[in-house]
């Protein structure tokens, strides 16, 4: 079989693999991106230093045939073009301008790979193609293309890629309990391919990721989060959640959202799945926004019920406090995880702690006081709030699901009438602390606080405007209940 490739760097890199007498190819991720249909920037070049009739090569033997025609190729397209080289790996990078986009092209020697049993860092040997396409990870990354111009465009598929592409199947070329003990972040790699292209994976290799499970602790946490945020950000998410439930990864890198599974029954009643239901929330954020952070929000807004958890014979389950306890467990969760502990990691938290609130407001009364408190509290990220609070909605009881959705448009309609009206989201009241200060000549005390506390609950509950003449006047009155007079 054939491919057209028409990106004209992969004719330049086979002109400048004819002119070094080495055999380049096109592998893994771009070959088969060709056959999906998926849009692809990063391009790996394998290649293979070839005698020369003297016996020898026409690469440096202190470089490789990678690094040589990584310089090669670059240089044919514009000798300015900087190439990064990375002597210890044996590889070589460059970014390529065409189509309007930048490319990243990164070029390696064929390799062999040994693994030693407490690593997932191998022993590297030059290789063949074949050795090189034995140690990819899935049939459908072990594909090659030729690029020397007398056989450009030939696919190299040994391990039936194409079938497995077409079938929509993810399979090992080798003996999946090897390819997995070898380097056991492919198995992140194959729930998050499933995950990502709608894909199975197949039996024999899903069922040796489950008695591999265990080596996943001599994966680097980065590494793992960076598949975790894959998944996440897949078009269905909750699928390869519910891969990494089944195979027993997850209790092992995410105990926490392992934990909400399961239903506990007292007296002939259940609650719901927690697991599951996060899954469905996860799945409608999805569904609305592409966002990484709400979808992290997503999946750790009811993180704290399992420690909540309890059972009163007249209520029936309660996770009362969930929403403050989840809040705090962010922070251990991100650091467990390595993300990010700055603003990303608030935001997390700020949406985890109010994702009650608005559902609150829908199931009662829905007052102009509530609504203040709401937008002044949840600020610029009301509108991923409310987008949150939409997506918790799960019930399967249709009735249910009309009232609040009937009642979420009111709070929604409030919020834009309010903050036109009252300026709320994010404001500061109008008379400061230093205000204060100088006016009753205090140093800074309890009392400031007090009296600054007390302006802002009279504009959120409406009972002055968000304006200044009317904070100063209720300042003075606060601060003759606290004794204090105005100093001339």
């Amino acid at each position: 079989m054939d491919v057209e490739l028409n990106n004209p760097i992969y004719r330049i890199v086979g002109a400048a693999a004819d002119r070094l007498g080495v055999k380049a190819y096109a592998v893994g991720g771009v070959v088969r991106d060709y056959f999906l249909h998926r849009h692809c920037t990063d391009i790996d070049i394998v290649c293979l230093g070839n005698k020369n009739a003297a016996g020898g090569t026409n690469v440096s033997p202190d470089t490789g045939p990678g690094i040589e025609l990584a310089k090669a190729a670059a240089h044919d397209i514009n000798p300015a073009i900087e190439v990064a080289v990375f002597k210890n790996f044996g590889t070589a990078s460059f970014h390529y301008r065409y189509g309007g986009q930048t490319w990243q092209i990164e070029f390696v020697g064929a390799r062999r790979e040994s693994y030693s049993r407490d690593s997932r860092k191998p022993v590297v040997e030059n290789g063949t193609l074949e050795d090189d396409q034995n140690r990819r990870d899935f049939t459908i990354n072990a594909m090659a293309v030729a690029l020397n111009t007398g056989d450009f465009g030939t696919l190299l598929d040994p391990f039936g890629g194409i079938r497995d592409l077409d079938q929509g199947i993810l399979r090992t070329p080798l003996d999946p309990d090897i390819t997995f003990s070898d380097d056991p972040l492919r198995m992140m790699r194959a729930v998050r391919f499933a995950s990502q292209l709608g894909f199975r994976i197949d039996d024999a290799t899903f069922a040796a990721i489950g008695r591999n499970a265990e080596r996943i602790h001599i994966v680097s946490a980065e590494r793992i989060t960076t598949e975790i945020n894959k998944i996440i950000l897949s078009p269905v998410p909750s699928v390869g959640f519910k891969l990494l439930q089944k195979c027993g990864l997850l209790p092992l890198i995410f105990p926490e959202l392992s934990n909400l599974k399961g239903v506990e029954t007292v007296d002939g009643h259940g609650h719901k799945d927690n697991f599951y239901h996060t899954l469905e929330v996860l799945d409608n954020v999805a569904a609305a926004s592409d966002d990484l952070w709400l979808r992290w929000a997503a999946i750790l807004h009811d993180i704290g019920k399992p420690a909540t958890k309890r059972y009163d014979p007249r209520l029936g389950w309660t996770f009362h406090g969930h929403e403050v306890r989840g809040s705090k467990m962010v922070k251990k969760i991100f650091t467990h995880l390595r993300l990010p502990l700055d603003a990303k990691m608030h935001y997390v938290e700020k949406l985890v702690l109010l994702h009650l609130r608005p559902i609150v407001l829908a199931e009662d009364e829905v007052t102009d006081s509530a609504v203040r408190r709401l937008l002044f509290d949840a600020g610029n990220d009301i509108d991923d709030l409310m987008l949150l609070c939409n997506a918790d909605i799960t019930s399967k009881n249709p009735e249910k699901v009309r009232r609040y959705m009937r009642n979420f448009e009111l709070v929604k309609k409030k919020l834009v009438e309010l903050e036109e009206r009252d300026r709320i989201r994010n404001f500061q009241p109008p008379v400061s602390g230093e205000d204060i200060m100088h006016t009753f000549n205090l140093p800074p005390c309890r009392e400031i606080g007090t009296i600054k506390d007390a302006i802002k609950d009279a504009i959120l509950d409406g009972l002055i405007p968000n304006d200044r003449d009317a904070a100063w006047q209720l300042m003075i009155a606060e601060a003759a209940k606290l004794g204090l007079t105005p100093q001339q």
